[in-house]
Formats: structure tokens, C-alpha cells, sequence
């Protein structure tokens, strides 16, 4: 049911920013502006973006299977990856463009089509940046998330654009600084969910606060201390599998150590949906 609601946003968003793409890259061709144009195309991205998302998502629904019996839940976080790498592609090629037209001198009259049509872009922008990262938030899916942080990047610059568009009948140069504005904003979304990506895939240490919920969790088992220790978290998109360690006294039979180690990863998956090993430590270790 989760992953139905990120697909059907990510449908929404490939829609919204295809009609945002054409009435941008209208106002941008009839304004002759480099940095309207470059919105147009950071637009469109976003929908070739959704698309990689979106199948990044159907991806990660499907089941494990033998192939991959930790599921294929790490499909969102090469999504992601696409994402950024398509950001910036399409940020270089307007930095291009932009210092090109500060070479050149180029003026750039915008009018009431440019003003319109960069409101509406950043109210709808914001709006799908928003809702893009609830869902992703609620569903824990990292491609959704970046798609929102994608969306916020197009609101910001556009954001940027309006500003520049009422202060440009003062500077000859406005345009072309706007769109490398433009472009630098996509060099930071880039960074931004590269980092975050390319560090799930590396792997990465236990929170705090989920090493003090397993910790506390212990107690519930049995009524002498087990000592968690060496956590090891493994993310598979919605799927997490986690080992640790625990002691137990050396004169404990196999059926008792067993027993409790069963328990308290049948603990652990209800209490925070993370399939649990627990490997068994003697107290004489």
C-alpha cells in the first residue's frame, strides 16, 4: 500500500513537471532567457528523474528471491543516484550557456509572461517538494525524498529567477548570473543526495537511539544482563537486517541460549520491523 502511494505520486510529478516544462520553456524562448530556459530543462529533468524513481519503486517491491534474498530494496538508492547524475549534466550544460551570454553582452527583456509563469512554477514546486518528501518520509523511501529535494531545487531557483526578473531592467548582466545560480543550485542537490546515497551503499554504523532501544529491549528477555554488543545494520531500502552479539553464562544448555536469542529477534522485529541475528557469546569469552 506504501509503495502504491509513492508510485502514484511519482505519476503526478512526472505530469505536473512536463506542463511545467512547456509553459517555462515558452516563457524562456519568448523572453530570450538563458537562466528561464535553464529552469524549463532542470524541470524536465525532474521528470525524467520521477521516471527513474518510479522505477526504482517497483523494483524494490519485488519479493526476494534467490538471486537476492535481501529483496531489491537498494533499486531506490541507485535511482537516487541517476537523479543526481542527471542534475549535474544538466547544471554543467547551462553554466555553460550562462557564462556564454555575459560574454556576450546579451540584454534580456522578460515581460508579464516570465513574471506568471515563474509564480506559478515555484508555488507548484514547493507544493510537490513537500508532499515528494512526506510520502518519502512516511513510506522510508530515499528516491522519494530526493525527487522532493529535486522539486525544492526547481522552487528555489525559480524563486531566484522572479527576483531577478524585477531587477533586471536595472542590470544588463542579470541573466546570465541567474543561470549559473541556477546551475550551482544543481550542483548542490547533486552533492547533497550523492552523499547521502553513496553512504547507505557503503554501509553505516547503529544510531544511538536504536542502539539504546535494542539495549533496553534486552531486558524484556531475560533478567539478567545480555551485554549488545558489535551491531552490525544492513538498509535494503524498507528492508533492514541487523547482527549483534550477546553473552550468555557458559554453563547455559543449547535449547536456553536458543530460546532467548529467538526471543528477543522476534522482540526486535515487532517493535521495530529490522529482521534481527543474534549471535551467542560465551560470558567466559
Amino acid at each position: 500500500m506504501e509503495n502504491k502511494t509513492g508510485i502514484l505520486a511519482t505519476y503526478g510529478s512526472i505530469l505536473l513537471n512536463i506542463f511545467l516544462f512547456a509553459i517555462k520553456l515558452w516563457a524562456g524562448i519568448v523572453s530570450s532567457s538563458v537562466a528561464i530556459i535553464a529552469d524549463a530543462w532542470h524541470t524536465l529533468s525532474d521528470s525524467i528523474s520521477s521516471v527513474a524513481v518510479l522505477i526504482g519503486l517497483k523494483v524494490s517491491a519485488k519479493p526476494a528471491d534467490k538471486e537476492h534474498p535481501y529483496g531489491h530494496g537498494r533499486a531506490e538508492v541507485i535511482a537516487s543516484i541517476i537523479v543526481s547524475m542527471l542534475l549535474a549534466i544538466i547544471g554543467f550544460s547551462f553554466l555553460k550557456e550562462s557564462i556564454l551570454k555575459l560574454q556576450t553582452r546579451s540584454e534580456v527583456d522578460y515581460g508579464t509572461l516570465a513574471i506568471v509563469v515563474t509564480v506559478i512554477s515555484l508555488v507548484v514546486k514547493e507544493f510537490m517538494a513537500q508532499y515528494s518528501i512526506i510520502i518519502g518520509k512516511r513510506t522510508n523511501s530515499k528516491s522519494m525524498i530526493a525527487d522532493g529535494w529535486h522539486h525544492r531545487s526547481d522552487a528555489i531557483s525559480s524563486l531566484v529567477i522572479l527576483v531577478g526578473i524585477f531587477i533586471g531592467q536595472y542590470y544588463w548582466w542579470i541573466d546570465g548570473v541567474l543561470g549559473i545560480i541556477v546551475s550551482l543550485l544543481l550542483f548542490f542537490t547533486t552533492y547533497s543526495i550523492l552523499k547521502e546515497n553513496i553512504s547507505h551503499l557503503l554501509g553505516e554504523g547503529i544510531e544511538n537511539d536504536l542502539r539504546d532501544e535494542i539495549v533496553l529491549l534486552a531486558k524484556e528477555v531475560a533478567d539478567f544482563e545480555l551485554y549488545p554488543h558489535h551491531f552490525l545494520v544492513h538498509q535494503y531500502g524498507n528492508h533492514t537486517e541487523m547482527t549483534f552479539h550477546i553473552r550468555l553464562p557458559a554453563d547455559f544448555t543449547i535449547h536456553n541460549a536458543h530460546e532467548i536469542a529467538t526471543n528477543y529477534e522476534i522482540l526486535i522485529k515487532k517493535r521495530t520491523n529490522i529482521q534481527a541475528t543474534v549471535h551467542i557469546d560465551s560470558l567466559e569469552d
